[in-house]
């Protein structure tokens, strides 16, 4: 199953999302982010490519469904509520990101 992260930068939330299911057996797993100054930025191959895309906020949503919505037709869009409160690989975030993402998917403990 391949799985893609969205947040703003593609610096702390999405990539602390991806690094942490990173060579997880049954999982591809990628990361971008929705602003100009983005890590990696989201593109139509990004979204194309994923079965399940996990974005931090609704406003990341709203961005997805204005810049991209034939490619996102049938395609699973799940928001996690996560805050761009955090640093990467916090903790708190981790255990945030897990809460959200195992709702979902079935995640090792």
């Amino acid at each position: 199953m391949k799985l893609l992260f969205i947040c703003s930068q593609n610096k702390i939330r999405s990539l602390t999302a991806e690094h942490m299911l990173q060579g997880v057996p049954g999982y591809s797993v990628k990361s971008a982010g929705t602003e100009p100054r983005s890590r990696i930025r989201v593109n139509e191959g990004h979204i194309g490519w994923a079965d399940i895309i996990f974005v931090m906020e609704k406003k990341h949503l709203r961005i997805l469904e204005d810049n991209f919505q034939e490619t996102l037709n049938g395609k699973r869009l799940i928001c996690l509520n996560i805050p761009d409160e955090f640093i990467y690989m916090e903790p708190d975030l981790i255990d945030e990101l897990k809460a959200g993402i195992s709702q979902h998917i079935a995640l090792a403990d």
